[in-house]
């Protein structure tokens, strides 16, 4: 079995600081003024659609957790162009090919430390020996190290010229030193450096949430935050309409014609939907079964029967999110002619339920492919409860919606982690040396525009493989009671609420 890590992802690759562009807000902007007009602010009950799996380890799929709630911060942060921007560190350069300093900006722990060179520099060397690894590290080596009052050198083994923007995933959260115990957790709780502190998890049922006041980036207007992991996404519409909730993610595009138009808002996402088969074992280990399947997959019917319009026709691993790669895309490389299916090639064909739709999508794949010739037998559980089985590659087939450019903002990255012998994230199983050599030439260029021509190349080469057939690239739609203002909806679904969200 190959060794599994995880996720990476985005566009315009400039390297420079930027000031983060805002992205669009549910009313209001996301900024506080500081200094304690606005008085102690309500408290944000938000819920969210995926409990915690990881006991909310950093460098798995609880991360996003973390950054969402704003708990949790790297050195950079993605603007909303997809470019690296300043976040805990305030500047960065490069010295020579494989060496990147960054400029630590004044800033805090939540437990009352400062955030220094040297604690910077023990919380990425924490990461790096973490087990699974950090999607944003995969097939990376990085050494970090003080090197100054408020500098921080991080060189890696091989020249990465986009190293600021995988500093920028939140699997590579800066935490204080107390974070880390004697024990292989690592305990977020108290120890990050985001707007509001996580006080108190219960389980995979809510978390509190206080404002953290020494905040580098301002005291945020709410005086915390009540969270709930509602995996049900018709229970968290319904709470919305209720009144039990102000921010509910994920609401399902069944529930959103009960929302009020002003309530409901939908973001355009890099986010999409896949048929992902398994290349490694099982039926869809022949290539012409695969490219059989493929060719039954009628994906016209998703974005407009399934979405009801939230979403657009799959193109590829990139969607129209990513701007630049329409223009850019070539047709698959080395197809295999499709195989007629026997009697003998039943498939199981998995996916979750924390995303309504996906149950849908899965039963009009298996009625397509069962037209096919297929026997299907279809298994839908929790996320949390599906991963671990879904990585070890115990499903022929898997639906899978993935922000591709959610772990670095990187559009190479993605192509790694999900694709690749090694790739951390590789629910397709696939292992193919055209595909492998393909990344490995993208990684290393930094110029955008060739990185980005031959990101579609190596795309080509996956799309050829037929081990994933894209479906439906998704709008993300997002409950916000009437009250709440400067939710951040986020293309890249990093972040939820921030300084500027208030009711």
């Amino acid at each position: 079995m190959r060794s599994l890590r995880r996720p990476r992802l985005l566009a315009p690759l400039l390297l420079i600081p930027l000031i983060a562009g805002c992205f669009a807000s549910g009313g209001g902007g996301d900024s506080a003024s500081g200094d304690g007009s606005e008085g102690d602010g309500a408290r944000l009950r938000v819920a969210l659609a995926f409990p915690p799996a990881e006991n909310l380890s950093p460098y798995g799929a609880d991360a996003t957790l973390l950054s969402r709630l704003g708990v949790t911060e790297g050195l950079t942060a993605l603007d909303a162009n997809g470019s690296a921007a300043p976040a805990l560190a305030e500047s960065w350069r490069r010295d020579g090919d494989k060496t990147w300093e960054f400029t630590l900006r004044d800033a805090t722990f939540q437990d009352g430390g400062d955030v220094t060179p040297a604690a910077v520099a023990a919380s990425l060397t924490y990461a790096t020996g973490a087990k699974p690894a950090p999607a944003a590290l995969a097939g990376v080596t990085l050494k970090a190290e003080a090197g100054g009052d408020r500098v921080v050198r991080v060189t890696t083994a091989a020249p990465d010229p986009v190293l600021p923007l995988r500093l920028s995933s939140p699997s590579l959260a800066i935490l204080s030193g107390k974070a880390y115990g004697k024990s292989d957790r690592v305990d977020p709780v108290g120890h990050a450096t985001g707007p509001f502190e996580l006080t108190k998890v219960d389980g995979a049922t809510s978390a509190s949430l206080d404002r953290f006041d020494d905040y580098w980036g301002g005291r945020a207007q709410a005086s915390g935050v009540d969270a709930r992991f509602i995996a049900d996404g018709t229970a968290r519409a319904n709470a919305l309409r209720t009144g039990e909730l102000d921010i509910a993610e994920a609401v399902p595009v069944a529930q959103a014609a009960s929302l009020d138009e002003k309530t409901r808002r939908d973001t355009a996402t890099t986010r999409t939907t896949s048929l992902l088969f398994n290349a490694s074992s099982g039926p869809f280990e022949n290539a012409g079964l695969r490219a059989a399947a493929r060719a039954a997959v009628d994906t016209s019917v998703f974005a407009e029967d399934v979405y009801e319009g939230y979403g657009d026709p799959g193109a590829g691993v990139y969607g129209p999110a990513v701007t630049w790669a329409e223009g850019k895309r070539t047709a698959p490389v080395g197809r295999a002619a499709a195989k007629k299916p026997g009697k003998g090639d039943t498939i199981t064909l998995a996916t979750y339920d924390n995303r309504p739709e996906l149950p849908e999508v899965a039963q009009v794949v298996k009625q397509q492919l069962e037209k096919a010739g297929f026997t299907v037998k279809l298994t839908v559980r929790e996320y949390s409860r599906l991963e671990g089985d879904a990585l070890d590659g115990k499903f022929d087939a898997f639906v899978l919606a993935r922000n591709t450019l959610l772990d670095t903002g990187d559009p190479v990255a993605v192509l790694a982690s999900d694709y690749t012998c090694d790739g951390g994230f590789n629910i397709a199983q696939l292992c193919d040396k055209g595909v492998d050599r393909a990344v490995a030439d993208a990684e290393k260029i930094a110029d955008t525009a060739k990185r980005q021509d031959a990101a579609m190349a190596a795309e080509a080469r996956i799309l050829g493989s037929d081990a994933v057939v894209p479906l439906v690239h998704q709008r993300i739609i997002t409950g916000v009671a009437d009250s709440v203002q400067g939710v951040i909806l986020d293309p890249y679904e990093r972040t939820l609420v921030g300084t500027g969200t208030r009711r």
